[in-house]
């Protein structure tokens, strides 16, 4: 049975609802695809540096490469989405990045794997912010929080075990698995959605598409990332690396003018208009750049420094697997209740402490007494912070913008994993010749483990000075969008003013019968 919603934004879905658990796996599914891409290939780095001699620049672009389309067309798959069915973009995105995943797979050349994940970014962008601002159209006001908590958790326990997976199909087979991975998991999602997922949109949508500030946005990622990651190569005043770097900076800043002017932009401006928007989004910024920054650099050098096995360097980050599946929807429901202020100021510190405690790693460190306490600290730091913030960004933004406000903040946590794996090398020294010794490569990561355990702190002391409790949301006037061969409906105030749903099976597509309250 396919559902189809013929006019309203809000589905008004209970999260314990056998519905609302159809679209958390197909969501949940969705942007794990992509989240475990982004986690599993950080550990398979040294093997495809040996398979395809590669340098270090070579890594960073295979990590970048996605990330930088990725963040590019985030937002225009957010407008997309808003514009043309959420749920249908969703699937396009995920029809996109399976394809891609499978040229990733055969890629002979580290040039060829760089394009082929290039175009994996792209389908993310369509997938990504789809799949939270299904949750948020679809979801009861009073059900958001903890939803949205459940796709994070789930969701983190895709970021966190990608380098556990990734390790074991590394070092029992090859690193090209860790993409074929992701066709049976598309085909799941394709068949969920289509199946129990309805369809959302804006009802106003933009009368186009914004297709300049798209490509300004993805030039000006890729001028500025290009600079930051060959500029200790090639030297900081070298013409490409001065060419790109401010041609980069140019084309965003004609971006936000275009995003001015134009009549449908992507980006429209006035959704900063709120500070606990804006807020909410500078504290995602620091706090996920240092988590992209050490993501990266953590497997390579467990790997390398500390000897671990591909497997034993994914084990590292079991402890927040276990973390954000057991906490972060309760830690969604604390926020709901006590506001987001206090998990967003106290979240940060404690991850900041966790990373702090990596600056132990060394030649010889071992599992239990090196990495298990680092990774547990950090793991309850990040299951306080990423429901909490997420949805703080949604309810700083009106319904029509669900879309846009889920690609904000997924484009601001992309863009700030993006600079921190081009320029936290840089920062703290670790150079190509770095990467080839364990002795300089060891002293470079405690040098970026304590940069980014600051950063985390900085982010938790912004969540304090900048975050307050939202106001309670109005509840809706209706509460009953279920179809009634599906389950018990859930009955509102007035049911007269629920809109018209039609539903699709075995061959019949008609208006549903009214249900009794």
């Amino acid at each position: 049975m396919t559902l189809v919603e013929d006019g309203a934004t809000d589905i008004n879905l209970r999260y314990a609802s056998p519905a609302g658990r159809w679209v958390l796996l197909a969501t949940v599914l969705g942007s794990s695809i992509a989240a475990l891409d982004a986690t599993v290939v950080n550990i398979a780095l040294p093997r495809i540096g040996a398979d395809l001699d590669t340098g270090l620049a070579g890594l960073q672009w295979t990590v970048n490469a996605y990330t930088l389309t990725l963040a590019g067309f985030l937002l225009l798959g957010g407008s997309l989405g808003d514009s043309y069915g959420r749920r249908r973009v969703f699937l396009i995105g995920v029809l996109w990045f399976a394809a891609a995943s499978l040229l990733c797979a055969v890629a002979p050349t580290a040039s060829l794997l760089i394009a082929a994940r290039a175009l994996q970014g792209f389908g993310g962008a369509l997938l990504t912010p789809g799949s939270l601002a299904i949750i948020e159209a679809s979801f009861h006001p009073d059900d958001r929080s903890a939803a949205i908590g459940a796709w994070s958790g789930l969701g983190g326990v895709a970021i966190a075990i990608g380098p556990f997976l990734g390790g074991w199909l590394v070092q029992a087979v090859s690193w090209r698995l860790i993409f074929l991975i992701n066709l049976p998991l598309a085909a799941i999602v394709l068949w969920v959605s289509l199946r129990h997922v309805p369809e959302t949109r804006n009802p106003a949508p933009a009368a186009g598409l914004d297709l300049p500030g798209a490509l300004l946005a993805a030039l000006g990622l890729a001028g500025v990332i290009y600079a930051l990651t060959e500029g200790s190569t090639l030297g900081w005043g070298s013409p490409a690396v001065l060419v790109t770097g401010i041609g980069g900076a140019a084309a965003l800043v004609a971006m936000v003018v275009v995003e001015a002017r134009s009549p449908h932009p992507m980006l429209p401006l006035e959704i900063f208009s709120s500070r606990q928007f804006s807020a909410a989004n500078l504290v995602t910024f620091v706090v996920y750049g240092a988590l992209g920054g050490s993501i990266f650099l953590l497997p390579v050098v467990l790997q390398k420094v500390a000897g671990f096995s591909p497997i034993e360097a994914g084990a590292a980050l079991l402890p927040v697997t276990i973390l954000m599946l057991t906490l972060s929807a309760r830690a969604g429901r604390l926020a709901q209740r006590i506001g987001p202020r206090l998990p967003m100021t106290v979240g940060p510190i404690v991850a900041g402490t966790g990373l702090a405690l990596l600056t132990r790693v060394d030649a010889g460190s071992t599992y239990l007494g090196t990495v298990l306490p680092a990774m547990t600290v950090f793991g309850l730091g990040l299951s306080l912070t990423v429901a909490p913030l997420t949805s703080t960004v949604l309810a700083a933004a009106s319904d029509r913008h669900a879309g846009v406000a889920s690609a904000v903040n997924n484009d601001v946590s992309r863009v700030a994993g993006l600079v921190a794996v081009a320029a936290l090398p840089v920062v703290a020294g670790i150079s190509a010749s770095a990467y080839a010794n364990p002795d300089e490569l060891a002293a470079g990561f405690h040098t970026a483990m304590w940069i980014t355990a600051g950063m985390c702190v900085t982010g938790g002391l912004l969540a304090f000075l900048t975050i307050r409790r939202p106001a309670p949301a109005r509840r809706p006037a209706v509460d009953i969008h279920r179809c009634p061969l599906e389950a018990a409906p859930l009955c509102g105030p007035d049911e007269s003013r629920a809109p018209a749903l039609r539903y699709t099976a075995a061959g019949t597509d008609g208006p549903a019968e009214p249900a009794a309250g």
